[in-house]
């Protein structure tokens, strides 16, 4: 399992570095407006979901999990 809380704020510092809003973000991702705010209350989010957070963001999922600090995708 991860921390959702740490997950939320590098989805926040990820997006403000691209200068993508929140609220852009997660319309472009089908996600209500307040995912953030209830993933930094512990609600976790599914796969598919972060996924495409990741996409909208050009980022990877590990990235998004704290696995790695390196955003960069690798094909």
């Amino acid at each position: 399992m991860y921390d959702s809380a740490m997950v939320a704020k590098r989805i926040k510092a990820r997006a403000k570095d691209r200068n993508i809003t929140l609220k852009d973000l997660l319309s472009a991702c089908g996600l209500g407006s307040n995912t953030i705010s209830h993933m930094l209350h512990g609600r976790t989010l599914g796969s598919d979901s972060l996924a495409k957070i990741a996409d909208q963001l050009d980022c990877s999922v590990d990235y998004l999990l704290g696995r790695t600090d390196n955003p960069k995708l690798y094909h």
